[in-house]
């Protein structure tokens, strides 16, 4: 039986991720590779597609697990009836390109613990078992272009293509356990001192987030999703992917099951919101240049997503020998929704050009050349239908969303002309952002239904366009507007969350069902926030607060009835979101306030 989502936490090191479960197995390590869209190895499930357990042999009576204050170090307590024991998991900033370490620390607390280990090393998501050798101080397991080394003073067997151990830790002893990855044809890594890394990493970690500016109220909550995203960044390039995981399902047992290993545009101005005004100017900056890089080219020819290295041919396909997470298949890797054309995505890239130099982040040079490009595609391309932003696989339609995002495509480069002296056609773009407009206001609105709705001649409602006053189409307070809220309020909510939209098949092209999603609930709260119903917006951030595990991670969904996280995790979307959602009910006007003027 599988752990929940939400009994999984991370680990990382600006490179790579793991998941540890509450079990004190890690369940899911991945490691970046040029020819696929993430990684090596995908472990999340059952043990057959590989796991590394270290835990009491025993009953475990309680267990607690908590990061070390402002860290990613991981501490996992066991309380048994022989003693306590906790499991330190940490993996230090790495040393070398294509080597990752995972370094497990285990220290007594109190009695005598016995222990056990068993790793089940799998390669190819599960299809490789490799070659397994010992060695003095450990073993090697090596397959094709990887190997694992693995080092510690336990005594290990082999045995049914398990590794396995067992152990006693008494009080006041420690004993590490060090796992490195590397490609196979390049020298073993050298030895390592776990707890003198331990403590560099620890350091490392506490001055990143030393020079976090956020104060107030809910100054723990925003720092632990931005340390969630700096795991999620991939250091080299500045990409920052949706999510650590890939296929965990939108609905368990369900078909809507994605790889979000993968670095999203719309994420942009979000993320770049959330990173600047925490304090974060440098990794903004990283950021903004992999967009720059990822996106040069032809206009037309510009993707929704792109690998870590700003790779464009993501091609999805299925693995057919793993199960999926609870039965949830097919398990996919890559994402056929890079082929997409969404139109949205542009007024998210214009719209973050113009927040960092709003932020104060110097401006690129080629940036103007880039933005100038893409508004003469924007001028005829926002007449065509497109996929719009939740990516359906049915056929392109006229998505409100989609155009409203045109909208503020030509907005921003308005703006960016008139207040930072930007070349470009200022008429020209007032005039087309002046279209656009109208042609949202006149098709986009369903006067029967009192709500602007998904597409145009629908009567659907869409939780996407909780944007508008975010990004400052129309103000919170304008009559459509609060109808259109009332109407979500009315018919998307499930147990005071926020449904993506009304799910219709031949729209979607999938079957329908999935959980509230979460980060449409936080722009629920801005809504509610900006339109002065600062209560009930403040009622709807706690509840949201309250869906993270207890070490403050979300996945992208909830799952009202079954009381759970569901879809990939942790998402950096759900993160993005609560960041700029507390400072919206903390600052005087907030990110949200601000995007808009």
């Amino acid at each position: 039986m599988s752990l929940k989502i939400e009994d999984y936490a991370i680990i990382g090191n600006t490179c790579t991720v793991a998941l540890v479960g509450l079990n004190g197995s890690i369940d899911w390590f991945c490691v970046p590779r040029f020819e696929s869209p993430a990684c090596f190895a995908a472990l999340l499930g059952t043990e057959e597609n590989g796991r590394w357990l270290i835990a009491p042999k025993g009953e475990v009576k309680r267990t607690r697990r908590r990061y070390r204050d402002d860290t990613l170090i991981l501490e996992t307590e066991f309380e048994t009836a022989d003693g306590t024991v906790a499991v330190i998991d940490f993996m230090p900033i790495r040393e070398r390109p294509n080597q990752v370490d995972i370094i497990r620390v285990v220290e007594g607390r109190a009695g005598r613990v016995p222990m056990q280990m068993e790793a089940v090393f799998r390669f190819d998501y599960g299809h490789v078992v490799p070659w397994v050798t010992s060695q003095p101080g450990g073993l090697r397991a090596i397959a094709g272009p990887d190997a694992i080394k693995l080092r510690t003073s336990v005594k290990m067997r082999g045995e049914d293509f398990r590794t396995k151990a067992e152990f006693t830790i008494a009080k006041g002893q420690t004993l590490p356990f060090i796992l490195t990855y590397y490609p196979s044809n390049e020298a073993e890594p050298t030895n390592k001192h776990a707890i003198q890394m331990l403590k560099e990493t620890e350091a490392w970690w506490r001055e990143w987030s030393g020079r976090c500016t956020v104060k107030g109220e809910w100054r723990d909550p925003v720092m632990r999703s931005l340390i969630t995203l700096k795991a999620l960044t991939y250091g080299p390039t500045g990409g920052i992917v949706a999510a650590a995981t890939t296929s965990l399902p939108e609905k368990i047992g369900g078909e809507r099951n994605w790889d979000y290993r993968i670095c999203w545009l719309r994420d942009s101005t979000f993320t770049l919101y959330a990173l600047s005004i925490a304090g974060y100017h440098d990794e903004a900056k990283a950021w903004r240049q992999w967009l720059l890089r990822a996106i040069a080219g032809e206009p037309a020819k510009m993707q929704i997503m792109y690998g870590l290295r700003g790779e464009r041919r993501l091609p999805e396909w299925a693995v057919p020998w793993l199960p999926g997470y609870e039965k949830s298949a097919p398990v996919r890797v890559g994402n056929a929704a890079h082929e997409q054309f969404q139109l949205d995505v542009y007024g998210e890239v214009m719209d973050s050009f113009y927040a960092g130099r709003k932020q104060a982040l110097e401006p690129e040079p080629e940036a103007a050349a880039v933005e100038n490009a893409l508004m003469e595609f924007i001028e005829t391309a926002w007449k065509e239908p497109d996929e719009g932003i939740w990516e359906v696989r049915g056929p392109r339609r006229h998505f409100t969303h989609s155009k409203m995002m045109a909208w503020v495509a030509a907005d921003r480069a308005v703006r960016l002309i008139e207040k930072f002296g930007n070349p470009g056609p200022v008429d020209r773009w007032k005039k087309l952002r002046d279209e656009i407009r109208a042609d949202v206001l006149g098709r986009g609105f369903n006067a029967e239904r009192k709500a602007f709705v998904q597409f145009y001649g629908s009567d659907l409602l869409d939780a996407s366009l909780l944007m508008m006053p975010l990004i400052g189409f129309l103000p919170a307070n304008d009559p459509r507007v609060l109808s259109t809220v009332a109407a979500i309020e009315r018919d998307l909510m499930s147990d005071g969350l926020v449904k993506r939209y009304q799910s219709h098949p031949e729209i979607e092209g999938l079957p329908p069902g999935e959980g509230t999603f979460l980060a449409c609930t936080f722009w629920y709260a801005d809504n509610l926030a900006l339109a002065g119903r600062h209560d009930e917006a403040r009622t709807v951030f706690e509840r949201l607060l309250s869906l993270r595990n207890e070490v403050g991670l979300l996945a992208e969904e909830y799952d009202t009835a079954g009381k759970r996280l569901v879809g990939n995790f942790p998402q950096a979307f759900s993160h993005v979101s609560l960041i700029n959602t507390a400072h919206n009910l903390s600052l005087a006007g907030g990110p949200a306030k601000a995007r808009a003027t």
